[in-house]
């Protein structure tokens, strides 16, 4: 099926239940309060409701230093909004009867057999004690695995993870290697009984690749992006799409930005060793509704179906142990969410009790981030998506996807509920 088309009719938002009028306050708002004060070098912001585009707007520059304008077909490194297409790559096989939740992870990992947890110890070999029980492949899809990532800088074995470059999507490795390498550093914990942001979902690609038979880019390609027509989406920018590319910047702590990854000689742009189903993919926001918009509509889209309604109402239910939110539950120093509130199912976060968050929302709605700021959240009460596109890091230097939220959410005129 074609892209999907970004152009909204100038009676969508009010005849899909939305103020046009509080749409662009949304539009003013980012470009006076992160724009042109040079937080963010540009944006996109995509809302879709009952079927329909009803606001699409880009502004400012996807690459500051050559004067690129953000513009439709701009090319973003979404890092972790990767996650979710992986894990729903996983789900096609558990549907196929290939594979099932409640297997443990060495049926498929031979070599993560007897992986204990860590007591003690700074570099291998470090003094375990053998898990509560194994890790299954469920804890992987709800980051409950005892897996980490490196950056949490909070333990001794994420610094592990940082000397060995485990995770590292840009730097080192592959797929197998990371494998190899995680069988020599402990669990944090025992499976199930935290939950703590990692690389679960590079697990998860390695046991689509694993499983499924073909190599993990090449199974995404064939069963998802090929299939939807998601033309822009791939683990690197080929040639003929470079100029596309937009800039990356870090926030520099002072309310302005530096340059972190130069499209023109960015490692995005040739073929990654490691493949990362945690955070590898590049993708536009038309690619990317085109995928929500599947997700919205049970699982199909355009004749296309992904997974079945009740495989997708199970990765949207809150998995967390005792029905527990993440505030109970987290021993992350960052995810993509907020906690309170918020629970976790298969792939993404799921809010549980909207007046917990503090932000406007509905109970079964589902999200996830990438770490240069771009964000989804799909709204089945509401039939709502929500994207947005930016390229700053970290995603925790402003509080805009709380703004984004309390804003769009205003923006209903004709609630559902």
């Amino acid at each position: 099926m074609p892209s999907q088309d970004l152009s909204p009719s100038s009676a969508a938002p009010e005849a899909a239940g939305m103020s046009s009028a509080a749409l662009g306050r949304v539009d003013a708002h980012l470009k006076q309060r992160y724009v042109e004060a040079d937080r963010f070098p540009g944006t996109q912001l995509l809302v879709y409701r009952r079927g329909q585009i009803v606001h699409n707007a880009v502004q400012g520059l996807a690459d500051v230093e050559r004067k690129v304008a953000v513009t439709n077909d701009t090319i973003f490194r979404i890092y972790s909004m990767t996650k979710p297409i992986t894990t729903v790559a996983f789900m096609m096989l558990v549907e196929e009867g290939r594979v099932a939740l409640d297997e443990p992870v060495h049926k498929y990992i031979p070599e993560w057999t007897g992986l204990g947890v860590f007591q003690a110890g700074v570099t291998p070999p470090f003094l375990t004690r053998p898990p509560a029980r194994p890790m299954l492949i469920i804890d992987l899809l709800r980051h409950t695995s005892g897996l980490t990532y490196g950056f949490q800088q909070r333990t001794n074995v994420d610094a592990a993870y940082r000397a060995m470059k485990i995770g590292e999507v840009e730097k080192a490795g592959t797929l197998a290697s990371m494998i190899a390498d995680l069988a020599k550093v402990p669990l944090e914990f025992s499976p199930g009984e935290a939950w703590n942001y990692s690389v679960s979902t590079d697990v998860v690609g390695y046991l689509v690749e694993k499983i499924g038979g073909l190599p993990f880019e090449q199974f995404l390609k064939e069963r998802i992006f090929d299939p939807l027509g998601m033309i822009d989406t791939g683990f690197f920018v080929p040639p003929d799409k470079a100029h596309r590319l937009a800039a990356c910047y870090a926030a520099d702590g002072k309310g302005g930005m530096t340059l972190q990854d130069d499209p023109a000689t960015s490692s995005f742009l040739t073929p990654p060793s490691m493949i990362s189903g945690g955070g590898g993919l590049c993708s536009t926001a038309a690619d990317y509704l085109t995928f929500c918009r599947a997700l919205l509509n049970s699982g199909e889209v355009g004749g296309v179906r992904l997974v079945g309604p009740k495989t997708l109402a199970l990765m949207t239910t809150n998995h967390l142990p005792g029905g527990r939110d993440l505030t109970e539950m987290s021993k992350s120093m960052f995810s993509e969410a907020s906690y309170a509130g918020i629970g976790f199912g298969l792939g993404f976060s799921v809010t549980m009790a909207p007046a917990k968050t503090m932000i406007p929302g509905s109970a079964g709605e589902y999200a996830w981030g990438g770490a240069a700021g771009t964000a989804f959240w799909i709204d089945p009460a509401e039939d709502l998506i929500a994207i947005f596109m930016t390229q700053l890091l970290p995603s925790s230097a402003y509080p805009v996807r709380r703004e984004l939220r309390t804003m769009i959410y205003s923006a209903i005129t004709d609630s559902n509920l």
